[in-house]
């Protein structure tokens, strides 16, 4: 991956071998929809959290502002 890793990194899968093309795009596009779903999940879920239990974002070492500045991200953005 390039660039400093995030809250809300997930790494990518490679294309098999032997797909064709059009098969390659397909699953690049399943992977990228997948990852933008996990982020707005991900994103949705920890704000919940900061809101309703914040001493769980503090058991697991993360500061309220961490926590804000992941939030505030688009879902295309690492």
């Amino acid at each position: 991956m390039n660039g400093p890793c995030t809250l809300a990194s997930v790494p990518q899968q490679a294309a098999r071998p032997g797909m064709s093309r059009l098969q390659s795009s397909l699953a690049s596009l399943r992977n990228l929809f997948s990852t933008w779903r996990w982020r707005l999940r991900f994103r949705w879920q920890l704000e919940r959290t900061l809101q309703e239990n914040p001493h769980l974002i503090r058991d697991i070492g993360l500061t309220k502002r961490q926590v804000e500045t992941e939030i505030a991200k688009p879902f295309w953005r690492r």
